[in-house]
């Protein structure tokens, strides 16, 4: 396939932010999520800025030829040539990778495949990880509100489209015992409830679930505590606790709720208690790496040296290379370390990520359970699992 036509829009995600969308020779159009709780280590979203990126796709004149997958250092190779860049990621994260996925797409459409056929052989079905209940950031909108970014369930059936049900079972289940307040950007539930409260909520859905659908469903939390830590301590509304405490804290919380995932349960620098946990609990829990690596190759190996994680967050958008995402994936098959491919809290309804679960062989997706932009995704995933 030769490029032969780019276009480049703005859109807005489903927080009404603006984004980048790509179109390459007339294909399915591919656009970017926002993150809202960012760390410090992703990749810059645009090169100067989002106009300017949108510009310079428009005017790409570049007749590239792209055949398979990994044709896409041609087009990295370009963009660094005509703006002078040492590294492709440079040109932003957000617009890298939905330039990158559009020409995927335009193969696949070429090639009459799916786009996760483009993507590589390691295919499966991931498991699904939804986020029933918010808290943290992403629940600033009420006063009162849950210390925990994420409160979540994975339902382990061998088929997505029974996980789905279940996952939506839990969902309303939650729903009715916890007082809510409508939803959070990512349609999770918002509610003026306690850390222990949620808990205590999501296993009585989950023992109900457990009995009515035959499956083990576990339970985790995404604690994002980067945005919890200040002047050297975790910031909890009814305490604050330092650098060991944390420790002690989060062991007594992963064992007193069965808690199977616990993403983010130190700052994005901290390799060192990252290991601590685990070292103690690893073989019970998924400690689970998101801010601290950041979807960076670098950092990932970093983490695997000092055995900080066994199994990691990857956002297409935090890095912004397809390719140096198949890297990360390779690395973490290769050492044993579990992938969760995520979306961002401002999401569109590309359903891309779905593809790329399947084609790069994720352990786990992250996507959300409910609101169009989230069902989308996991849609795609229900009609793929039909085709494998």
């Amino acid at each position: 396939m030769i490029i032969k036509e780019v276009r480049s829009r703005i859109i807005e995600d489903s927080r009404g932010q603006d984004t980048i969308a790509v179109c390459v020779n007339g294909g399915a159009e591919a656009s970017s999520p926002n993150g809202k709780s960012t760390g410090e280590y992703e990749t810059k979203s645009y090169y100067k800025s989002l106009n300017f990126c949108v510009g310079f796709l428009n005017n790409f004149r570049d007749k590239i030829e792209i055949n398979k997958f990994d044709d896409l250092v041609k087009l990295e190779k370009a963009i660094c040539k005509k703006l002078g860049l040492g590294n492709a990621r440079e040109f932003g994260a957000n617009s890298l990778y939905t330039f990158q996925s559009a020409v995927l797409k335009a193969l696949a459409h070429e090639k009459k495949k799916e786009l996760f056929e483009i993507i590589g052989t390691n295919r499966r079905m991931p498991f699904p990880v939804g986020n029933v209940v918010g808290g943290g950031l992403h629940s600033s909108a009420i006063k009162i509100h849950p210390n925990f970014q994420e409160f979540l369930v994975i339902p382990k059936s061998k088929r997505f489209s029974d996980n789905l049900k279940i996952m939506n079972y839990i969902y309303d289940g939650v729903k009715n015992i916890l007082q809510n307040h409508g939803v959070n950007d990512e349609g999770a539930w918002l509610v003026s409830s306690t850390d222990e409260e949620v808990f205590d909520a999501l296993n009585k859905a989950k023992v109900i679930a457990e009995k009515k659908f035959r499956v083990d469903i576990e339970i985790g939390i995404d604690a994002a505590t980067s945005t919890l830590f200040k002047n050297r301590k975790y910031n909890y509304t009814d305490k604050k606790l330092n650098q060991s405490e944390q420790v002690k804290f989060v062991s007594e919380l992963i064992l007193n709720y069965d808690l199977s995932y616990v993403e983010d349960p130190f700052q994005e620098r901290d390799f060192k208690n990252f290991s601590k946990l685990q070292k103690a609990l690893g073989k019970k829990c998924l400690i689970v790496g998101d801010d601290l690596t950041a979807t960076q190759y670098n950092r990932v190996v970093g983490a695997i040296r000092t055995k900080s994680i066994n199994a990691m967050i990857i956002k297409p958008n935090q890095n912004g290379s397809l390719l140096e995402l198949k890297r990360i994936f390779d690395l973490c098959r290769k050492h044993g370390v579990k992938t969760v491919l995520s979306h961002r809290s401002g999401e569109t309804l590309d359903s891309g990520l779905a593809d790329y679960a399947v084609g790069f062989g994720a352990d786990y997706i992250k996507c959300g359970v409910a609101t169009r932009w989230r069902e989308v995704k996991l849609m795609r995933l229900a009609k793929i699992e039909k085709k494998i």
